[in-house]
């Protein structure tokens, strides 16, 4: 007989994601089966009860007349309409004699059925009587009416459940051998009693089938691991369930296995669940690819990438191939660590061996090029889910909007927005933030504002950092006043404000130029809202001070944030290091270096670009080589911005060759010049006669939509009429006299 199905994989990997909270070191290692006896059982048959006889009671002479009546009846006239035909029966039907009906109908599937519907519209059966049926109805196959007829009582409201499952259980006992004698009724009762939650009832159960001489299936008992393994209390009586369940004759099979390997990787034991993974197969259980998933899942969270790459290798060696769920864990591992062109490349191969990504895989990528500021990435891969008919859900879409946000994209996010709602998915708080954030950094306050309010009329309530969003839209517009109005209003109307929304004012009032109410402001944030500013507040007002050059008072804060516990970043010693560059403090700047380097913050690329800067300024290119070597040994990479400045250096100093070598590569690593660097090269290669190089830099430059300084202009308009090229000369004149001369007199303006 076929046994009812628990587990389907959808099922199983919904399971997979019930995170177990806690574990019993005491329990492990708990893969060896004990030799002790279940609950004190012997295993001896001598102590296996026979199941009871039905004994009911017997029916008066009248009675049996009665029943007698009913049941020729119903049987004669089986297609009409029971209600019609008992009709003139009504009055005089008692509970007993439903029972008696059954015993002449029960071969009779249908008619028991339908019998049974028209008594229970009369009154509610008895418990007998309704167990009757459930045993009738599994010895017919009806497992998915069983499951119900079971349910249906538990749902009863005021039931007291310890009392019915005494009563069940040994109505079901009792009824057993006369009226079905199919052990699938049991496992189906046991099932309701796990999906209903009543797990001791359950254990209690199958305890006591085990005095019958019975043991449910293993699907039954896997249901019931997984919802033991579902909780703290639970755990660590699945622990023991999956212990001492073999000693009585449960087999446990791949489904088994793969419920307690998931619930010991969440708990961080990853090397006991792999260890567990290797003894499967002795046990005679073979590791699925929801198996091994499960524990490559975790070797990725936990930064193990080798050994889940190893697994997928003996994964694949044994015939299985990697899901959507592997390939998930694989790519988020290495978007987390900023690696998407490997995670890109994963998902292709992947494809290419014919595992098919599911939109979870594709959000993760997604995600992962937003957050590197890579939206054009980010969209294509968005529009090839729509080419292959992967339907983005609500996380897709609030990471490609903010994606775009975050570029300052904003007619791009509206569209995603109005696209996202046209298709039925509601946005919620995160995805109304997102976009008002987005709308403050590009100064659309009102925009943002309106939002705001179509955000309440929807019923979202909106949090601090939408209200830090909107103080932020305001400060960067000035309004600063009003953004502190905004924040003790809300405040008073109980939201509680953190650190990042005083920091939106603190920043607001130094880009106005009001360090000293900003000062005030971090003071206020300890003595008034009792909250410590953080590095970025430090940070925030250092770069106030280094901007108009007052640099004793920044590193007074730098001191101040130091004695205070709070451990300056990269970023903050960047601020200063800047500061000390614009101000042409060189020698501070290379004493900041090395205090870094002893209290332990690696700088970044970004610090030493501040110090190869100031250097090329001075002329100093041997020094400025020397920086930029310190940087590559200590495994920088060099950036943008870095070429930028190595160039402008080198050009500066009339080497050309070097400078050339620089643009090659920088151009070879995807990286662009600017305008400045442009100007720098194009004018060092023209007084080095080398005017074709010039020249195409030239073209290069204007292809980029960058302008040329007019000294440029006029050193190829000149060249270009010499040869006689009138068109393009009347073209470069006319970019003279927008660029150079148009513009400049309107900035004057």
């Amino acid at each position: 007989m076929k046994r009812c199905a628990i587990f389907s994989v959808s099922c199983l990997q919904t399971i997979l994601h019930n995170q177990c909270l806690s574990f019993a070191s005491n329990c492990l290692p708990f893969f060896s089966y004990r030799s002790c006896l279940y609950h004190g059982l012997s295993s001896s048959s001598t102590n296996i009860r026979p199941f009871p006889d039905y004994s009911p009671k017997k029916p008066t002479i009248r009675d049996a007349e009665f029943v007698h009546h009913i049941s020729t009846t119903i049987k004669l006239r089986r297609s009409e309409s029971l209600r019609r035909i008992l009709k003139s029966y009504e009055s005089k039907f008692r509970p007993d004699h439903l029972i008696w009906i059954f015993m002449s109908i029960k071969n009779d599937y249908k008619l028991v059925l339908d019998f049974f519907d028209w008594a229970c519209l009369r009154r509610e059966p008895s418990l007998e009587a309704r167990c009757i049926v459930v045993q009738i109805a599994t010895a017919s196959k009806d497992l998915k009416m069983v499951h119900g007829l079971i349910r249906e009582f538990w749902e009863k409201p005021n039931l007291d459940v310890s009392l019915s499952f005494t009563n069940f259980a040994e109505k079901l006992i009792y009824t057993y051998k006369d009226w079905g004698s199919d052990p699938h009724v049991f496992d189906i009762f046991f099932q309701v009693l796990v999906e209903t939650g009543m797990l001791n009832e359950a254990r209690n159960f199958f305890d006591k089938l085990l005095t019958y001489g019975l043991v449910l299936s293993v699907d039954s008992c896997n249901l019931f691991l997984s919802h033991l393994s579902r909780n703290f209390d639970g755990f660590e009586m699945a622990i023991k369930v999956f212990n001492e369940y073999p000693e009585v004759g449960i087999c446990w099979n791949t489904t088994s296995y793969n419920i307690i390997i998931n619930s010991i990787c969440q708990l961080g034991k990853i090397k006991e669940a792999h260890h567990l993974l290797l003894k499967m197969e002795f046990r005679g259980s073979i590791p699925d690819v929801v198996t091994y998933s499960t524990i490559i899942s975790k070797y990725c969270h936990v930064g193990e990438l080798q050994k889940a790459l190893r697994l997928i290798g003996e994964m694949e060696a044994k015939g299985l191939k990697a899901n959507p769920y592997i390939c998930n864990s694989i790519i988020l591992f290495l978007c987390k660590n900023g690696k998407l062109f490997e995670a890109e490349k994963v998902l292709r191969e992947m494809m290419m061996q014919g595992v098919v990504p599911d939109n979870v895989v594709y959000t993760t990528l997604i995600d992962g090029y937003c957050k590197l500021s890579n939206v054009p990435a980010a969209y294509l891969l968005f529009d090839e889910m729509r080419v292959r008919k992967i339907i983005p859900d609500f996380v897709t879409y609030t990471a490609i909007i903010h994606g775009f946000c975050k570029a300052g994209k904003m007619t791009e996010a509206d569209n995603i927005f109005h696209e996202m709602v046209s298709r039925g998915l509601q946005p919620d708080e995160v995805t109304y933030t997102t976009l008002i954030d987005g709308y403050c950094k590009t100064g659309e306050v009102k925009k943002a504002f309106s939002l705001h309010n179509q955000m309440a009329r929807k019923g979202l309530v909106p949090n601090v950092v939408t209200y830090t969003a909107l103080a932020d839209g305001l400060c960067k517009q000035g309004e600063v006043d009003i953004a502190i109005e905004l924040l003790q209003e809300i405040h008073s109307n109980g939201l509680q404000l953190n650190v990042c929304t005083y920091n939106s004012i603190v920043n607001g009032l130094c880009k106005s130029g009001n360090i000293v109410q900003a000062q005030k402001l971090k003071e206020k944030m300890e003595e008034v809202a009792g909250m410590h500013p953080d590095s970025f507040t430090y940070t925030t007002l250092m770069d106030a001070y280094c901007k108009i050059r007052e640099m004793d008072k920044a590193y007074m804060l730098l001191q101040e944030m130091w004695d205070r516990g709070y451990k300056p970043t990269v970023v903050t010693f960047n601020v200063l290091m800047n500061g000390f560059c614009l101000s042409g403090m060189l020698e501070d700047g290379e004493r900041l270096l090395e205090w870094m380097l002893e209290k332990g913050i690696m700088p970044n690329t970004t610090t030493y670009n501040s110090l190869m800067k100031l250097y090329c300024i001075r002329n100093n290119m041997r020094a400025t080589t020397e920086i930029y070597r310190g940087m590559c040994a200590q495994g920088l990479m060099p950036d943008n911005n870095t070429y930028n400045i190595l160039i402008k250096g080198h050009c500066k100093a009339r080497d050309m060759k070097t400078a050339g070598f620089l643009h090659k590569e920088m151009v070879a690593k995807g990286f662009l010049l600017t305008a400045s660097s442009y100007n720098a090269l194009i004018k060092g290669f023209h007084k080095r006669k080398k005017f074709v190089e010039a020249r195409e830099l030239f073209e290069e430059m204007r292809r980029q939509g960058l302008i040329a300084d007019r000294e440029i202009y006029n050193l190829f308009v000149d060249m270009i009429y010499k040869e006689g090229n009138m068109e393009v000369t009347l073209d470069l004149c006319d970019e003279v006299i927008e660029n150079c001369l148009v513009r400049s007199k309107n900035e004057d303006m």
